[in-house]
């Protein structure tokens, strides 16, 4: 009866963390706080079943901590079903630094987070995500090895962008094969939203199999270098939603698919790189099934990166990481057809797919 009359603030000062609506039993959540350097971070562990948690640390000007709060728990979550649905023996985890990467990032801050990573002794280990470049990750493995993603001259495996394009792209070409019949996209049209790293590297895959693309950033000087450089067409609407288009490709920050969003959506298929394009899992991707759009599971179609920097943990090439990454195109031909054949949605597949995965290991702890 209580919590029928407090405001949601006045829950928030009761239950700061584990009263938050995406905590999911996670192990631990490390608060990390720094008055000479500024830093202020916080470390999310969701999972260490299937091995110690990885995931990459952001840093992003966050409006107040508890958006930091619940990006940091949504993420580290992803990073558990991401791992486990790719058949990585790893768990989840995810960092995030509150502050602005151009202008707050500096050498002694990222040190001094480094050595927040450190102090977990292994339990957590990072990697580049927002705001974050491979010389950042280069710069954290002075002060602790529990550090992927550093530059291939010093041993890692380079920045993972490429690798999860690549894998957005075989995910994206199942869920056109799902749809279309084929997996070929030529002349498919292509809305991809957000060009970062990530995005501009899905462009050129697009490119060269000669799809339509169109491209949308907040950043208006750099939509005109990708539009000159690949030859594409910039979005310059108001409501890239509503478009008629054959597959959005979200590849900025996540939630995109929401209540607003949802109505206007004209595309017969999903598939990008942003985390957690569903604002919520579970009505949301019920609402995507009913409306018959095929939507492609962002944690499992961009797994590229996370099978890109576990190649600096268990020490194989090039070239494995490049066939487990193709082999994301399977992974999710079976999810869409098991999703049809069961009833469930897409995401519910997959996560059950990941879920068994996990409780299947706890069971031999």
């Amino acid at each position: 009866m209580v919590t029928e009359i407090l405001s949601s603030n006045e829950l928030k000062k009761i239950a700061p963390v584990f009263g938050q609506a995406s905590f999911d039993d996670h192990e631990q959540i490390v608060f990390c706080n720094d008055q000479d350097t500024g830093l202020k971070a916080i470390i999310g562990i969701h999972s260490t079943v299937l091995g110690p948690s990885l995931g990459g640390t952001r840093m992003w000007q966050y409006n107040s901590e508890w958006d930091a709060l619940n990006d940091v728990l949504r993420l580290s979550r992803g990073m558990t079903y991401k791992a486990a649905v790719t058949g990585l023996n790893l768990g989840g985890g995810k960092a995030v630094i509150i502050g602005d990467a151009k202008t707050q990032k500096t050498p002694e801050l990222m040190l001094r987070f480094g050595e927040f990573v450190h102090s977990l002794g292994g339990k957590y280990i990072t990697a580049e995500d927002v705001g974050m470049e491979t010389k950042d990750m280069d710069l954290l493995r002075t002060v602790t090895p529990f550090v992927t993603g550093i530059s291939e001259d010093k041993g890692g495996a380079g920045t993972p962008s490429p690798i999860t394009a690549y894998g957005v792209f075989m995910g994206m070409k199942a869920a056109a094969k799902f749809t279309y019949g084929s997996d070929v996209l030529e002349d498919k049209l292509v809305y991809v939203q957000g060009i970062g790293n990530v995005g501009e590297a899905l462009v050129e895959h697009l490119t060269n199999e000669g799809a339509r693309v169109v491209i949308d950033d907040i950043n208006r000087e750099r939509l005109e270098v990708i539009r000159d450089t690949y030859d594409v067409e910039i979005y310059e609407g108001k409501n890239i939603y509503a478009e008629k288009m054959d597959i959005y490709a979200p590849c900025a920050l996540g939630a995109t698919i929401n209540d607003t969003t949802i109505h206007a959506i004209q595309a017969k298929v999903i598939a990008g790189a942003a985390n957690n394009q569903l604002a919520d899992e579970n009505k949301h991707g019920l609402m995507l099934q009913q409306k018959g759009i095929v939507y492609a599971p962002d944690f499992l179609i961009n797994a590229g990166g996370i099978i890109n920097v576990f190649a600096e943990l268990e020490n194989y090439g090039r070239e494995e990481t490049m066939r487990k990454t193709e082999n994301i195109y399977n992974t999710t031909l079976d999810i869409l057809n098991s999703a049809k054949t069961s009833g469930l949605t897409t995401n519910q597949a997959a996560l059950e797919i990941a879920q068994l995965r996990i409780d299947a290991r706890r069971k031999e702890k």
